[in-house]
């Protein structure tokens, strides 16, 4: 069983990966190790400290210990602030210090995309505007085209957190766009893992979350293609790498 490994800032949803792990089809032990956070805030100064290389690096440095195969920064807020050769040079320094391959969840979303053949989405944000407006950049870099961005503007984690499957329903759907051909929720601190599903059947259309593509991503990193019945379309069989 391939033993996956996930940086995950604080506290929030961290609970969604081992559900995940348990929805996926080859089977994966889900490794969570908690980084330190300075302030729970999504403001761009602080996401900035929070994906900071020391903090990462020790994080990393547990997740080498602990015998990971991959290694994934299980935040889209604290990659994507730093803009496309930022999150790079992150990442680059997570798989120095952890010594197996790595990735975030911001290029996550990127890959699951390509892998879809999706170019065109709709964001529908937890973030504050300005930090919503960043992931829109930081696609923008990879050739994605934004239709419409959706924020809810919420500024902690720990807030997030807490919303329950109506919520994360309601502003997701709010989110949507008619020219979208797929929703994106970018906030790991987010729990989705249970309702990928009723956010496909609700909006007719493909939905990733980011805690959702972050496991998706720790197994395309191992070489696994995996399928999960209930985590939509992107664990399907229907489509091939694009």
């Amino acid at each position: 069983m391939i033993r996956a490994g996930f940086l995950y800032p604080g506290y929030a949803a961290e609970d969604d990966y081992p559900r995940l792990a348990a929805m996926v089809d080859p089977p994966v032990e889900a490794v969570v190790v908690h980084t330190s956070v300075g302030v729970d805030a999504h403001r761009v100064d602080d996401l900035l400290d929070l994906g900071g290389p020391e903090r990462l690096a020790a994080g990393a440095a547990q997740l080498r210990d602990a015998g990971v195969a991959v290694a994934v920064w299980a935040c889209t807020s604290g990659s994507f602030v730093f803009g496309a050769e930022g999150a790079r040079r992150q990442v680059r320094g997570v798989e120095t210090a952890a010594g197996v391959p790595a990735s975030s969840t911001s290029f996550a979303f990127v890959h699951a995309l390509a892998h879809l053949g999706i170019d065109r989405v709709a964001i529908a944000a937890t973030y504050p505007k300005d930090v919503a407006l960043a992931f829109e950049a930081f696609l923008a870099e990879h050739g994605v085209t934004v239709t419409s961005v959706g924020a809810e503007d919420v500024l902690t984690a720990a807030e997030v957190g807490t919303f329950g499957r109506d919520r994360v329903l309601q502003f997701v759907a709010a989110g949507d766009h008619p020219e979208a051909a797929a929703v994106l929720v970018p906030d790991t601190a987010l729990h989705t893992a249970a309702w990928v599903d009723d956010l496909e059947a609700a909006l007719g259309k493909t939905v990733l979350t980011a805690n959702q593509v972050t496991m998706w991503e720790a197994l395309r990193l191992a070489g696994r293609r995996p399928r999960a019945a209930a985590l939509g379309r992107l664990f399907g069989p229907q489509v091939s790498d694009g």
